[in-house]
């Protein structure tokens, strides 16, 4: 019934509790999940948890803030994006977040590392005609003209994707929507100081919807604060459905049916 299509099932906090997670996806009525990569060195965890279980998918990325980490080049992008059930590139994209206490008081201009392996994620999802996971956190203009820069127009030939997690304003939404993009949204939508953020929600096309925990972290109210899993997910296409004066079992239809457009291949 319910998707969640960002998760982070490898990460010690969920991978050890992984039966019980199970199980709780399956009373939750949650069916499906994208395990999501964000090292090279992580990706044989990730690969393993979608070639073990048949409801389970996952991707090859390294995440923009991960540093001391191999540096992905394309062809090992494109070597791991071939093999079974890696159905996406990412998690990518750009974080210039608190550049100056979590980065060594960096300038933006010092990160071009970051937005060149951007640009080699994209290339390797352009090549493979696999949809890119977009992460972007005070990084939304540079985000949108790299993308731009490399093709990504919602042309025949882009290779579209999905930005994550998403939390960024009205005006960023539309500009990834005119690329083709997805957008999806997480735990953070139920939050009492999110109201800027659930009226974008409200204003994103249906057939354009993700739903997502990004678990182990932001999970939902009533369970803020505790180890998110992908039980979670139904309380973020509550509070959609809240939002749109829908039935919360039209949001699963709708984000499943959007989840399998995205994703191909992940039909369960």
């Amino acid at each position: 019934m319910y998707v969640d299509s960002h998760c982070h099932l490898s990460f010690p906090e969920l991978a050890s509790k992984l039966s019980d997670i199970r199980q709780a996806m399956a009373a939750a009525g949650v069916d499906r999940g994208l395990c999501i990569c964000t090292t090279l060195e992580e990706f044989p965890e990730v690969h393993a948890l979608a070639t073990e279980y048949d409801n389970f998918w996952c991707t090859v990325g390294v995440h923009p803030d991960n540093e001391g980490v191999t540096e992905p080049t394309l062809q090992a992008l494109l070597e791991r994006a071939a093999l079974p059930k890696v159905v996406a590139i990412g998690e990518t994209g750009l974080d210039y977040y608190q550049m100056e206490e979590r980065k060594g008081g960096r300038a933006v201009s010092d990160l071009d590392w970051q937005r060149e392996r951007f640009r080699t994620h994209i290339r390797a999802a352009r090549q493979v005609h696999k949809p890119l996971v977009i992460h972007t956190r005070s990084a939304s203009a540079d985000t949108v003209a790299i993308l731009k820069e490399e093709g990504e127009d919602g042309s025949p030939g882009s290779a579209g994707g999905v930005f994550h997690c998403f939390t960024e304003t009205a005006e960023v939404a539309r500009a990834a929507l005119d690329l083709g993009f997805y957008i999806s949204f997480s735990g953070i939508l139920t939050f009492k100081s999110a109201a800027d953020l659930r009226e974008v929600a409200g204003f994103v096309p249906l057939d354009r919807l993700l739903i997502e925990t990004d678990s182990p972290y932001l999970a939902p109210v009533p369970y803020r604060g505790k180890t998110n899993n992908p039980s979670y997910v139904p309380f973020v296409a509550k509070q959609l459905a809240e939002l749109r004066g829908m039935a919360v079992e039209d949001v699963a239809a709708a984000t499943s049916a959007n989840f399998e457009r995205l994703f191909s291949g992940v039909r369960s």
